[in-house]
This record gives structure tokens, C-alpha cells and sequence, in this order.
């Protein structure tokens, strides 16, 4: 009994989110017994494309593209502003494509590699202010795109938006976000620097067929997000040429997440079915959709408030809107916060505390100023 309680504790404390989602499932169902319509409740098209995105980028990942790609960049690095501002660009630019979650599990690791290459002074100078740069780049770049995190590809299939229309909408955020991280990086102290060229096997020329397999596939799912090809045949497609290529990349798959979204689904559609409380509800998000998002994602992170908002509003701009900047603020507000803050803490056990204030003052600053141009810009 006490070992089956030791591993509930230690599930409850790896998955918190997916825990917490399912509990509120389970007593919502309780209220709302479950039927028939409970199907109607789950998004099974987020959850297709979720899970082909996250295999394929699994794919790509585990053949060595994006730190291929990243040590071709340095190579010819000679100056510290100019490291720093490629490994923070990296997080960037990459997570538009790859997600915020991806850009950091593949860039944090190879950062303190290359800090680690160019000294034991840059790395202890650099490598909480870098990591913490790379986690606001990572959040805020990916907020460009439908497929940069999870919370977008949901409402952006739930708000019936063109992709165009997406893109235009969040661009000025992102530009402003560039802007402000390109500053940032310019303020860090200067001095020169010598990477060299990125030792090691190159697993990329060395899987060239998985390579062409992985970005068509990729090349498959933007198709299937901007609803030129029905999911169903792109998670088909998927599932085949991974079992075809390397049936262990599935295991790479966040299935928690997946099953996150699940449990949320079940809730808000019951919660939905209870008239007192849904009335309640969106009588307090109307016309607050922006604010009451970023301050939920305070507590409870952006992938479950745009889930559980979005079942008591319409207003699916601001809440990507709202989600997205509420991306910043708390370790907890983005869920890709803690990838950046477990391999700090893997690292540095020591530093921790310096990485969290500086990540707070941070995210900070970046949440007023850009919370500042929206309200300024309304």
C-alpha cells in the first residue's frame, strides 16, 4: 500500500498539470454523469495534429537536425554579443516552426555545451541570463505561428481563422518581442570569443532518408493546420512512416500532454452543462478576455487557461492574445519554463535561486511592456 502510494506521489509530482486535469475531469463527470455527448466535448482534430507535430519533431530531434543546424552558426563565432544573440535567436526563430518546448529541450543542453567550450568563467558569467533569454525567446517566438505551442494550435482551430490572419494578428507582438530580445543582447558585456567547429559523429548526413521522410511528413501537418489535408490521413501517414522509420520515436511523444488536453476537454464540457456556472463564468471573462488569460496562466499555466477559457468565451483573438503574453510572468505561466529551469538545476544545483530571480525580473519586464503595446494599440 505504502509503495503504491510512494509512486501516485511521485506521478502527482512529475505530471501536476495532467493530474490536476484529470481529478477535475473525474469529479465534474460526478455532476454531469457521463453520455453520449461527452464525445462531442474532445477536440479530436488539436489532438491529431498535436500528436503528428509531436512526432515528427521527435523524429527530426533524434537524428540531430536543429543542433546541426545551431553548430553550423557558431562556427565562426567570434564575440560573446554574438554568441549570446544566436543562442537566444535560436530558442526564437526555432520554436515558430518546432514549438517552445522542443526549441528548449534541444537548445538549453547544447547551450551549456558550447558556454562549457568556452570556458569555466563564461559559463558561470553566462549561463543563467542565456537560459533564461532562451526560455522568454522560446515563449515568445512561438506565439508567431499556430503550431509554435500547444494553447495556439487549439484556438486556432477553434476560432476558424485563416492562417494569414493568424500571423498578421500576432506579428506585431512578435516583432516587439524580437526587438526587445536583440536589445537585451546588445546590453550583455562583450569581449572575444572562439567556438570552433562543433565536434562530433554528424547523425545527419548519416540519416538522410529519415530526414526527407520527417520533413515531408512536416510538410504534411502545416497542410493539415491550415485544413488543406484532413487529419485523419496526415496521423495515418504519420504513424506508418515512423513505425517504418524508427517505431521508438513514438515513444518520444508527450503523452501526458495529450491526455492533459483530454481531461480539460471532459471538465469544460461539463462545467459547460451546469447553467449557473457557465453564466457566472462568462459574465466575468466578457470584456476581460485578454487580462483574465495572462492572470490565470499565472497560476495555472497557458495551455490550461486558453483550454478551460475558451469553453466560456468566443473571443478567441484575445485569448491568443492573452495566453500567449500570459506565457511570461510565474516558472508555471509557460510549462516550457520548467524544461529551461530542470536543466538549470541539473547543471547548477547552486544557482537555482539566482535563476529565479533573474528569470522573474525578466519575464517581468517583458510581460509589462508588451501587456503595455497591447492596451496602448486596442
Amino acid at each position: 500500500m505504502n509503495n503504491l502510494m510512494r509512486k501516485c506521489i511521485a506521478f502527482v509530482k512529475k505530471e501536476t498539470v495532467l493530474s490536476i486535469a484529470l481529478i477535475l475531469a473525474v469529479i465534474s463527470s460526478l455532476i454531469i454523469l457521463p453520455d453520449a455527448e461527452y464525445l462531442d466535448y474532445i477536440d479530436f482534430r488539436t489532438l491529431g495534429i498535436l500528436f503528428s507535430l509531436m512526432a515528427v519533431m521527435a523524429g527530426l530531434q533524434k537524428i540531430g537536425v536543429f543542433g546541426r543546424i545551431a553548430g553550423k552558426l557558431l562556427e565562426k563565432v567570434k564575440s560573446i554579443r554574438a554568441l549570446v544573440l544566436i543562442l537566444v535567436l535560436l530558442c526564437f526563430f526555432f520554436s515558430m516552426v518546432i514549438t517552445n518546448d522542443v526549441a528548449l529541450i534541444t537548445f538549453v543542453p547544447f547551450t551549456f555545451t558550447v558556454l562549457k567550450m568556452t570556458g569555466a568563467e563564461q559559463v558561470k558569467k553566462l549561463a543563467v541570463p542565456v537560459v533564461v533569454m532562451q526560455t522568454i525567446a522560446a515563449n515568445l517566438g512561438s506565439m508567431l505561428t499556430p503550431i509554435g505551442n500547444p494553447q495556439n494550435l487549439y484556438l486556432y482551430g477553434q476560432s476558424g481563422m485563416g492562417l494569414g490572419e493568424f500571423v498578421w494578428m500576432m506579428l506585431p507582438y512578435s516583432v516587439l518581442s524580437l526587438v526587445l530580445l536583440i536589445i537585451w543582447c546588445f546590453f550583455q558585456k562583450g569581449g572575444t570569443v572562439s567556438v570552433g567547429a562543433m565536434t562530433g559523429k554528424d547523425s545527419v548526413s548519416a540519416h538522410t532518408k529519415e530526414l526527407a521522410v520527417y520533413l515531408l511528413l512536416f510538410v504534411f501537418c502545416l497542410l493539415t493546420v491550415a485544413r488543406v489535408v484532413p487529419c485523419g490521413i496526415t496521423m495515418i501517414l504519420v504513424i506508418a512512416a515512423v513505425l517504418r522509420v524508427d517505431r521508438q520515436v513514438l515513444a518520444r511523444v508527450d503523452y501526458a500532454l495529450l491526455m492533459t488536453f483530454v481531461g480539460f476537454f471532459v471538465f469544460i464540457g461539463n462545467m459547460g452543462r451546469i447553467p449557473a456556472f457557465s453564466s457566472f463564468l462568462e459574465s466575468m471573462i466578457a470584456g476581460h478576455e485578454v487580462m483574465t488569460a495572462v492572470i490565470s496562466s499565472q497560476v495555472i499555466s497557458n495551455v490550461p487557461a486558453a483550454l478551460l477559457l475558451s469553453g466560456f468565451t468566443d473571443n478567441y483573438p484575445a485569448l491568443i492574445v492573452g495566453t500567449n503574453l500570459g506565457g511570461l510572468g510565474t516558472l508555471i505561466a509557460s510549462m516550457a519554463s520548467l524544461i529551461s529551469f530542470k536543466y538549470m538545476g541539473q547543471e547548477d544545483k547552486e544557482r537555482k535561486g539566482a535563476y529565479m530571480i533573474y528569470f522573474t525580473a525578466a519575464n517581468l519586464i517583458f510581460l509589462i511592456v508588451l501587456l503595455g503595446y497591447h492596451f496602448v494599440v486596442k
